[in-house]
């Protein structure tokens, strides 16, 4: 998943996923060099990181 992608099933804005991810554990794999590189995320490690938010 692109970083809009992740943003959107958030519901967050891209800015906040490019700031928030690491510290939040998401993992970003960065294809690509310099300014124009892409960060991708595994739809199943965010998915994991969604689950484990939930409130019981």
């Amino acid at each position: 998943m692109d970083t809009g992608e992740v943003a959107a099933m958030l519901n967050m804005s891209t800015s906040w996923v490019y700031k928030e991810a690491s510290k939040l554990g998401l993992k970003g794999y960065k294809f690509g060099r310099g300014r124009n590189a892409k960060v991708l995320y595994k739809k199943a490690e965010v998915c994991k990181w969604l689950e484990q938010q939930r409130i019981q």
